[in-house]
């Protein structure tokens, strides 16, 4: 059996800052993190993703990831950063398949990393306003599932709860669940900097306020700010 060493490169996290107020979202990163660092604070802030609300595209869901995990990184002193976003992508290869992917990035100031989700499908009839409209998919979907369902409706947003995606797993793939999954990836190239360039959509190093190390953090405490 291959022996797998002990990470140690994110072991010494303290504040981690993430650029959303999801819960879901949040969770997915105090999720991803837990296994590498055990005494950090998580807080969620929010700002601005930069792009439509309805992203298309790998191209615009990366910069919309992007944006918010630097955005967060400027809202005070960490030691990692993170950004997630979702958004819709068709497929050529697949004949024009159009799925919905979810992107990460993370930073720690110097170095980024890109992660992505697995991919699932929307009914069609929120797939066709969503690439036409830019409608937001997750109100088109919630309005789908409520008038289909035989369960009780809710009046929040599935987003801010199992998502879309725990919806249609019935409940065997929650949103945190979703989204750690794009955020462990995002993290390898911090895990492994002697064996992985910059990535090569990197900019000009971040600047942050200086952290003070000394102070005292509950393991995957969450904040929203």
């Amino acid at each position: 059996m291959t022996s797998i060493p002990q990470p140690t490169t994110l072991s010494s996290l303290a504040t981690v800052r993430v650029g959303t107020l999801s819960r879901p979202k949040i969770d997915a990163v105090r999720l991803a993190l837990e296994p590498y660092a055990k005494n950090f604070e998580v807080h969620g802030h929010g700002v601005a993703s930069e792009v439509s609300e309805q992203p298309v595209g790998f191209a615009e869901i990366v910069r919309g990831a992007r944006s918010r995990a630097r955005a967060a990184y400027g809202t005070g002193p960490c030691d990692l950063a993170v950004g997630i976003e979702d958004g819709l992508v068709e497929l050529s290869e697949l004949g024009g398949e159009v799925l919905n992917v979810g992107a990460a990035v993370v930073t720690d100031g110097n170095r980024e990393g890109l992660g992505f989700s697995s991919l699932f499908a929307y009914p069609p009839a929120c797939v066709v306003p969503a690439l036409e409209s830019r409608e937001p998919i997750g109100e088109l979907f919630d309005a789908l599932w409520n008038a289909h369902s035989r369960a009780e409706i809710s009046s929040e947003p599935s987003g801010r709860s199992v998502g879309n995606i725990g919806l249609l797993t019935f409940g065997v793939l929650p949103r945190s669940e979703y989204g750690r999954h794009a955020v462990v990836c995002a993290l390898i190239r911090l895990l492994h900097p002697e064996i992985y360039p910059p990535s090569r959509f990197s900019g000009e190093p971040l600047t942050a306020p200086p952290l003070n190390k000394a102070s005292q953090h509950t393991s995957g405490k969450v904040f929203n700010e």
